[in-house]
């Protein structure tokens, strides 16, 4: 039995981590990279393993750092079960399809661009809609929280809510080889439980050996009752000024979150009834509809109103875009707007497009409400920069920039150490998904125990 790292290791995107054990290769999510040219590059790299040699993928949850490379993965050869909750399954698909649309766009922008330049070399997507469509094939069984699944003799696999997305799970294995028996939990991306509609992560099991993730394992997030308010400050502020604010959203969750935010609002008479919302992402559009279909990822309150037919998520003023040419009109719109599009980190999607109309302008403000990872177009912006390249183009930041992460769908620094301590010690704990100024905090945080920090590539015995 032995467990390698494939990604995600002393970084927080690309998710990826094989365990083998009884013959059997066990693939733990396969994510995509997010930041700059080199991880763009470091996407088309191998795997660092053989796809066709792969029996299962468990998918912990439908976000692209988790789920971006499985079409790579399967145009590459993987011909196994991807075993996931019904609703990650659904979510994947859209993220999956998002995700091809996008890399087949950049590909044909890029060829333009090389053409224009006398090269006639053609730039070629990492994958095609027509690959994240073969993928979806490769879906099989569907996971129950709590319920175990027997995927091969000697290995059986439990999701366990994780509280982060909707359908977002921990992944439990029980391995058994030569009459020895290992239990390894991964935590998956483990959820804040401040947060509204989906339940508290579960307590974890116990469990031999700990894959967790440490995202924000070197601080706290604000409260989100100051977190909700500094919102409505910053789209108030920027309504006076004359201006539109732009939110970065990430279409699982945190759109839903927002809408539900903002209606909240309106009906408290804290924001404008004329306000005009503009949830400008066909992905979080379907997102939503796909979230009246999952009352059991839900607490019970939100499962209740949905069940009673009362939308939490429509307000006053709420349009839904998905044609391009309406998404295009909205840069015409120069007051009183707020506009939520993808990609959170605005490393594609539409959102750049409203940022390059809007982040010269002194009157409008952008408001940041999630992860921002290094080497993305976020993390500039949130670091601070003057100026910003986007599509070429030199754009000087005169809008108001706020970063307001009480509104994180991670667990922070205590919320893991707690998730950590809730079972017996694991003889062995592994940091994954963190940056190493994080990994190393958290690591001092766990106190005299066994710790890795494994680099990508790496390999451990059970």
């Amino acid at each position: 039995m032995k467990l390698s790292f494939h990604g995600a290791d002393r970084g927080v995107t690309g998710s990826c981590h094989l365990v083998e054990s009884h013959g059997c290769r066990i693939l733990i999510d396969c994510g995509l990279y997010q930041g700059g040219r080199e991880l763009r590059e470091e996407n088309a790299d191998d795997f660092g393993f053989e796809p066709k040699d792969i029996d299962y993928l468990l998918l912990t949850h439908s976000h692209l750092d988790h789920c971006g490379r499985i079409p790579l993965l399967e145009q590459r050869g993987f011909k196994g079960e991807i075993v996931t909750t019904p609703a990650s399954r659904e979510l994947a698909r859209l993220v999956m399809l998002d995700a091809a649309h996008l890399q087949e766009e950049e590909a044909h922008r890029a060829s333009r661009h090389k053409h224009r330049h006398g090269h006639r070399k053609a730039e070629k997507p990492l994958y095609t809609v027509l690959d994240a469509l073969n993928a979806m094939g490769r879906f099989g069984r569907a996971a129950r929280y709590g319920k175990p699944l027997d995927l091969a003799p000697g290995v059986r696999v439990t999701f366990i809510d994780a509280g982060h997305i909707l359908g977002s799970a921990c992944i439990l294995l029980e391995l058994e080889e030569n009459g020895k028996t290992r239990t390894v939990l991964y935590s998956g991306d483990l959820g804040n439980a401040e947060r509204p509609f989906l339940r508290s992560p579960t307590q974890r099991p116990d469990a031999d050996v700990v894959v967790m993730e440490t995202t924000y394992g070197d601080r706290l997030h604000e409260k989100l009752d100051p977190s909700v308010r500094q919102l409505y400050e910053a789209l108030n502020a920027a309504f006076g000024r004359g201006g539109n604010v732009i939110v970065p959203t990430f279409a699982l969750e945190r759109a839903q979150e927002l809408l539900w935010y903002l209606r909240d609002g309106v009906a408290k008479g804290i924001l404008p009834p004329t306000m005009q919302v503009f949830l400008d992402s066909p992905m979080a559009i379907s997102a939503t509809q796909i979230f009246e279909k999952h009352p059991e990822c839900y607490d019970e309150d939100t499962a209740e109103l949905f069940r009673e037919g009362r939308d939490p998520f429509d307000l006053p003023g709420l349009h839904f875009v998905r044609e391009t040419a309406d998404s295009i009109a909205l840069n015409r719109i120069s007051s009183g707007a707020v506009i939520l599009a993808g990609s959170g980190m605005c490393t594609g999607g539409r959102v750049r497009h409203h940022l390059r109309h809007n982040l010269w302008r002194e009157e409008s403000s952008v408001v940041f409400v999630g992860f921002a990872a290094r080497g993305t177009l976020a993390r500039r912006l949130v670091d601070g920069a003057d100026e910003v390249k986007i599509f070429g183009e030199k754009i000087h930041v005169r809008a108001g920039i706020s970063s307001i992460s009480g509104f994180s769908a991670h667990a922070d620094r205590d919320e893991l150490l707690t998730w950590h301590g809730q079972a017996r010690q694991p003889e062995k704990t592994f940091l994954v998904h963190g940056e190493e100024e994080s990994m190393e905090h958290f690591a001092g945080k766990l106190g005299n125990i066994p710790v890795e920090r494994p680099k990508l590539g790496e390999e451990f015995a059970l």
